[in-house]
């Protein structure tokens, strides 16, 4: 019987040694091949950034983080910027190109008393104050003769955000014949062959969060036709 026993104690440890010798040639030997420890990463706008005790750890490898760009001195140049940064799609050489055209549309516009081509690009006051001068010539039985020329020089003087709208203005030295006649055909304004050379100060708003991408004139200084 204890010759038995002893039969069993003796089997059972052949066993686990066996068990524990295959454990150790899996589990307990290193090859040198084995991957390191996963380490902690989040995205950034460069490289990844380590982050916790690893970087803590090894301050060298940390990457690190792109100095923001200093912010232009000139007011000018300040507001093209705060407002690009507000609408993705702003371009400043694409918006004085646009202006050139709406420039020359408008002052055609309101020399030959198109109120549907002026109505959608002017502000409300703006509107007020062009169909006012309209009137008055409808008034007086007064048409206007105009021939745009074109322009010397087109560039933006001031440009800001205040809040959700962008402005921007522009000044506009333009050339166009000109010439205003009453009733009877006489000229009482301007000159039917001399060329006027004019400078207007013009300024054109957007909400930067409006679907509609077009921009509204919304203050003018100078002379029109």
């Amino acid at each position: 019987m204890a010759n038995s026993q002893l039969l069993d104690i003796l089997l059972i440890a052949m066993v686990a040694g066996v068990i524990l010798f295959r454990l150790y040639t899996v589990l307990g030997r290193r090859t040198g091949h084995e991957r390191p420890p996963q380490e902690n990463y989040r995205l950034s706008g460069n490289a990844p950034v380590r982050t916790g005790d690893d970087a803590a750890k090894d301050p060298s490898r940390t990457a690190t983080r792109p100095a923001l760009a200093e912010r232009p001195s000139d007011p000018l140049a300040s507001g093209l910027v705060d407002i690009q940064l507000a609408d993705r799609a702003f371009d400043k050489d694409h918006f004085a190109t646009g202006a050139r055209a709406a420039y020359e549309m408008i002052v055609t516009a309101f020399a030959g008393n198109d109120r549907t081509t002026l109505r959608p690009l002017l502000s409300e006051e703006v509107y007020a104050a062009f169909d006012g001068a309209i009137h008055g010539r409808e008034q007086r039985g007064e048409k206007v003769s105009f021939t745009f020329v074109g322009f010397k020089d087109v560039k933006i003087v001031a440009a800001a955000l205040k809040g959700r709208l962008a402005e921007v203005t522009l000044s506009f030295n333009a050339q166009f014949i000109s010439a205003t006649t009453d009733a009877t055909g006489t000229v009482v304004e301007g000159d039917t062959k001399t060329v006027r050379e004019v400078t207007d100060v013009w300024t054109f708003s957007r909400d930067v969060r409006a679907r509609d991408p077009n921009w509204t004139l919304v203050a003018t200084s100078g002379d029109l036709p």
